[in-house]
């Protein structure tokens, strides 16, 4: 086992207060582009830029093009939990890990068997009518064309947070808290450069932070042990 991950065991294994704070990079084991790398969705040529597009702004003028983006680059049904996802699962399951606090919308740590999840920018599983509030599972989205009703006429918007668009003010609360109140902070797959987000990790008072992330960060420098690697390989180790 290489010396830094045999330290992060040593971490896991002396903490039963961890909480893990994770992006985009803890999915693309699972076949999710992220948004920022080279095969990213931010370098795909659209008519418009993707951050455009997933703006509330966009949402509200261009209803046909963003549920045709939204259809086609956000939603991964087929997507399966990859080692990370498990490994975090089991780490909840052996009352090591206390919460997971992801910037996914993919759902995919609930699949793999996590309970204690904020995820402060949405879930793609969840839709609601801007009308009249009823709420809808992810087949309103796929099973549709063009822009999805609700039966009383509203509009069937994704429970996702757009660009523009505030966190909910209670699940980052809690979200907060949660990172406040543990010793371990683990930080995978995320380039720690979407706020507020990214700020969270601010509220941190425990001892150690561990970041995991295939490359630099902004962050490296003020965690107390940094892996440059895939976070699947690295935590399906941790657990063996």
């Amino acid at each position: 086992m290489d010396e830094k991950v045999l330290e992060l065991k040593q971490i896991i294994e002396g903490s039963d207060n961890i909480v893990f704070f994770g992006g985009a990079g803890v999915s693309t084991e699972s076949n999710i582009p992220d948004f920022r790398s080279v095969d990213g969705l931010y370098n795909i040529k659209y008519k418009y830029s993707p951050e455009v597009i997933l703006s509330h702004t966009f949402y509200k003028e261009h209803q046909e093009e963003f549920y045709e983006f939204y259809r086609d680059k956000m939603i991964f049904p087929d997507a399966k939990p990859n080692k990370a996802h498990l490994a975090l699962a089991k780490l909840e399951e052996i009352g090591k890990l206390k919460a997971v606090v992801t910037q996914n919308i993919d759902g995919l740590h609930q699949l793999a068997g996590s309970k204690n999840v904020f995820e402060l920018h949405g879930s793609i599983f969840r839709n609601y009518c801007e009308e009249c509030g009823k709420f809808y599972d992810l087949k309103a989205i796929t099973e549709s064309e063009g822009v999805p009703k609700c039966s009383c006429g509203g509009t069937i918007k994704p429970d996702v947070v757009l660009y523009e668009e505030g966190l909910d003010h209670k699940l980052l609360a809690n979200a907060i808290k949660a990172i406040m109140a543990a010793d371990v902070l683990i930080i995978g797959g995320t380039s720690l450069a979407v706020y507020p987000a990214a700020g969270l990790l601010d509220y941190f008072k425990g001892s150690k932070v561990v970041l995991i992330n295939k490359d630099e960060t902004s962050k490296d420098g003020k965690a107390d042990l940094v892996i440059h690697d895939s976070i699947g390989e690295v935590l399906s180790q941790i657990i063996e």
